[in-house]
């Protein structure tokens, strides 16, 4: 299969070069030239089958010949082995329509596991077999940067810098990162937002000559291997209810729902995908109103979602535009430079036929994580009770609530909420006692391109 640029300009690419890149050079994202499709039955074949197995099905119709079907099961079995749920996204009864789609069982507790630990493998094999060294810069709004640390961390060949916005994740966040042992991983807490991050990382994209010195690359959610294997749990739980639903998801970079978006277009039968988002409500402002505009980014309880500017959201306007991109190009550079896009009423129409979208502030967050522990004695993470106030707003049934992270990743939310401390998977146990490694730097390239420099040369 091959690939090719939403803004159309780079050439095409093959799905290891594509996971070697990351970002495409014309400061595009990489999508396949054409969606491979499930029939109804071969979805139906989903029903009770492993988690991994499914996940090689999907996988295998994006691979091609970038990896042998041995490889890729080799990988795929290697990443999962250590989850600590048989079905790694097992599915929750919450009654009256809802269920709870718990991703939050790999090596860092949020999401984010589910294709990094997939992802860091097939980088390090396809690596391995092109030679040479990879530096991989990946802004992180709190979880991402945890998950590639562990997809990552010691391997060979491989720098890892990773930036989180000082002060605007949980503590355990950013401890999960922090202490990590490896040699291989740089920490930044960088004075600025996430969307700052994301800009300066983008930025070294665009310097090219430096970025092709370095081997630059970039495993978060840009990167087009981690929507397709996040669209697998898409597949999972459809097949497990046995019935197209409506899915509600928490949204911040746009990723883990256009993941889903990516699923409907191979084939699976969905309803709605339902945008949540907290007071950072770029999308739902831009479902509801038409217009894409990113404002002043707000400290909010679910911080993986305080971001103002949703780089995947280029992926759906992509699509929405059916795959113009010479208007994808320019309709990106106008954002890039007023910080504002009136979406076309085409294009508005095409989004609105698939995603609804809703906003809530930190006083419903607390409520809903209250209501649930209330009503189930569930214990949510913030951004879990983000969509579930979403979903209690959109009245859509049946529906599946993402389920992003544990709650014991943001235990100060939890005890606000219901008055006691979520339980502390052993894994996260004892993280305040290890020692922290991080450096602090201004939002300035410069000194961001010094560092990794600096840091390389040793």
């Amino acid at each position: 299969m091959d690939f090719i640029s939403t803004r159309g300009k780079a050439p095409k690419a093959s799905f290891a070069g594509v996971l070697l890149a990351g970002l495409a050079p014309d400061g595009g994202l990489y999508m396949p030239q054409a969606w491979p499709r499930f029939s109804p039955a071969e979805i139906g074949q989903f029903a009770g089958a492993r988690y991994q197995d499914v996940a090689f099905a999907i996988l295998s119709r994006f691979a091609g010949k970038s990896f042998t079907q041995d490889e890729l099961k080799q990988d795929i079995a290697a990443a999962y082995a250590g989850f600590d749920a048989p079905a790694i996204a097992p599915l929750r009864d919450l009654g009256n329509g809802a269920h709870l789609l718990e991703l939050f069982h790999g090596p860092t507790f949020a999401f984010k596991d589910i294709a990094l630990q997939v992802l860091g493998r097939l980088f390090a094999r396809a690596l391995k077999a092109r030679g040479g060294r990879a530096t991989i810069v990946a802004a992180t709004s709190g979880d991402t940067g945890s998950a590639a640390i562990a997809a990552l961390g010691g391997l060979p060949n491989i720098e890892v810098f990773v930036l989180h916005p000082k002060g605007r994740i949980s503590e355990v966040q950013r401890r999960q990162m922090t202490t990590s042992p490896h040699r291989n991983v740089h920490n930044i807490a960088l004075e600025g937002s996430f969307d700052d991050a994301q800009a300066l990382v983008k930025a070294l994209f665009a310097e090219k000559a430096f970025a092709a010195a370095i081997g630059l690359t970039a495993v978060n959610s840009i990167n087009f291997v981690r929507i397709a294997a996040q669209a697998v749990y898409y597949f999972t739980a459809t097949a497990a209810l046995g019935r197209s639903v409506n899915f509600i998801v928490p949204t911040g970079n746009f990723g883990d729902i256009f993941a889903g978006e990516a699923a409907a277009r191979m084939g699976l039968a969905m309803e709605k995908l339902v945008i949540a988002t907290n007071q950072n409500d770029i999308m739902a402002r831009a479902l509801n109103d038409g217009v894409y505009a990113s404002g002043a980014t707000y400290h909010t309880l679910s911080p993986s979602m305080d971001i103002q500017v949703a780089s995947n959201f280029e992926r759906a306007l992509f699509e929405a535009s059916r795959r113009d991109s010479d208007w994808t190009a320019a309709a990106m550079e106008d954002f890039a430079r007023d910080r504002r896009l009136t979406l076309p009423p085409k294009i508005l129409g095409e989004l609105r036929a698939r995603y609804r979208a809703f906003a809530s502030n930190d006083d419903e967050t607390l409520a809903t994580i209250r209501r649930v522990h209330d009503e189930s004695g569930l214990i949510l993470d913030p951004h879990t009770a983000v969509a579930a106030a979403a979903c209690a707003n959109a009245g859509l049934k049946p529906s599946v609530i993402l389920a992003t992270a544990h709650p014991a990743k943001f235990p100060q939310a939890v005890i606000t909420a219901i008055g006691q401390a979520p339980p502390v998977p052993p894994a996260l146990a004892g993280l305040e006692k290890l020692p922290e490694k991080l450096d602090v730097l201004p939002s300035k390239l410069p000194l961001l391109r010094q560092f990794i420099s600096s840091r390389l040369a040793r």
